[in-house]
């Protein structure tokens, strides 16, 4: 295939075409970023100013579209992204009206905006609301922990709650349901300390319902076990009909895992050992199970002999 040769002014001349073709393009593109243009941006919105009397429920979704007037090299340079990525909206106008209008708050909105664009609208321009009457209750904190001990330790005592009890406010309907109010989930492993930890309550799942304070301080007492052997007596329950009952033994030896801070502590008044006449009158036992029915839940049970307890019956 041939190739074109140009002389020493062909090129000159194509030289310049082309130059002046760019310039005219870098001309265009000047004038076409230097002009406005309107985009959408969503945005999730923040309730600030609640009104302190009243529950309320946003009947549309937390995240509305932001008519956003730009210049076209702010759309060049990918400044489409409200800076902050939220909004703050005053619901002081739901102290005497059910619903509250964004073109009021225009003014407010752009002022949260750090760039040079400014909000021409918001669509929904209207939010509405569901009211019903605020109540305040108060309800105690459940720990939700995955908690792994080393070998040979484990949690000594309760653990405590600071505070114990959280306020939870909303409307009667949904507070009714409410008896507790659980914790983020407290994870770690190998522990060999006690554990001191501020976690999370976790968000309510209605937006008309809010609690105070959001997070607790949790104390998780650690020690490192060793194991304790005590003979606890046998109580006998559901002797309904009062017969003379002989157990044999009348006490079981209890064998578990205690912290050595509580070595001392945890004897058999800590511990409740049961034999159910039920058992014999009901079912035709011969022999008895020993059941422990009350035991130190900071301690670990490993075993209980004997587990089965003969005995006599005096008519």
């Amino acid at each position: 295939m041939p190739f074109i040769t140009l002389t020493k002014i062909e090129k000159r001349r194509v030289f310049s075409l082309l130059a002046c073709l760019l310039l005219a393009i870098a001309a265009w593109l000047f004038m076409a970023l230097n002009n406005k243009y309107v985009y959408v941006a969503k945005t999730v919105l923040v309730f600030k100013n609640s009104p302190t009397k009243r529950a309320f429920y946003p009947l549309q979704s937390d995240t509305i579209d932001l008519q956003v007037e730009g210049t076209g090299w702010q759309l060049l340079f990918a400044r489409l992204r409200i800076n902050p990525p939220s909004v703050s909206v005053s619901l002081s106008q739901l102290n005497t009206k059910d619903f509250i209008v964004f073109s009021d708050q225009l003014f407010n909105i752009n002022r949260q905006l750090e760039s040079t664009q400014k909000v021409i609208s918001v669509k929904p321009d209207t939010l509405y609301f569901d009211f019903t009457k605020r109540v305040v209750k108060k309800v105690p904190v459940k720990l939700i922990d995955k908690l792994g001990f080393a070998k040979q330790y484990g949690r000594s005592s309760d653990v405590i709650l600071n505070p114990k009890y959280v306020k939870v406010a909303g409307p009667l309907e949904e507070l009714s349901k409410i008896t507790f109010w659980p914790t983020d989930t407290l994870k770690q492993d190998k522990i060999q300390n006690s554990i001191t930890a501020r976690v999370a309550l976790q968000h309510s799942i209605h937006k008309n319902v809010s609690i105070y304070p959001s997070s607790v301080e949790v104390k998780v007492p650690v020690d490192e076990f060793t194991e304790k052997t005590i003979e606890v007596p046998l109580k006998i329950i559901n002797n309904r009909s009062y017969n003379s009952i002989k157990l044999y033994p009348k006490k079981v030896k209890v064998t578990f895992l205690v912290a050595l801070s509580n070595y001392d502590q945890v004897d058999e008044s800590f511990i409740t050992a049961t034999v159910d006449v039920g058992e014999w009158k009901d079912l035709g036992h011969r022999q008895f199970t020993v059941k422990i029915t009350e035991f130190p839940d900071y301690c670990k049970l490993v075993s209980v002999k004997p587990s089965k307890i003969d005995f006599i019956v005096e008519k």
